[in-house]
């Protein structure tokens, strides 16, 4: 099977930085996007920065020019670096790894779209 771990958050001051991990492990054949979600108390889920496997981003008006998603193919990983870090950016953020496709019993299966758990990032005014 397949699992998402993200690692790299916590609690930083306004202004700060932090870099978010997920790494996807399991017999992994291919991955098309990745990205990174967050939902925040009380709020809906949304869109932070996405990345495909041919290295095309995509990022939320909120975040241009703070934020910078990236990703390693080969170690089925991606990272985003968060910087000048914001009260409002104040959230669980979820990975997203979209149609992926892995060896199973023999054969390969998918596409199925996989999350991670969640990872708390808070800042601090």
């Amino acid at each position: 099977q397949v699992q998402l771990v993200e690692s790299g958050g916590g609690l930083v001051q306004a202004g700060g930085s932090l870099r978010l991990t997920c790494a996807a492990s399991g017999s992994i054949f291919s991955i098309n996007a990745m990205g990174w979600y967050r939902q925040a108390p009380g709020k809906q889920r949304e869109l932070v920065a996405t990345i495909t496997s041919g290295g095309s981003t995509n990022y939320a008006d909120s975040v241009k020019g703070r934020f910078t998603i990236s990703r390693n193919n080969a170690k089925n990983t991606v990272y985003l670096q968060m910087n000048s870090l914001k009260p409002e950016d104040t959230a669980v953020y979820y990975c997203n790894a979209d149609k992926i496709r892995y060896y199973s019993g023999g054969g390969l299966v998918g596409p199925y779209d996989y999350w991670g758990q969640g990872t708390q990032v808070t800042v601090s005014s």
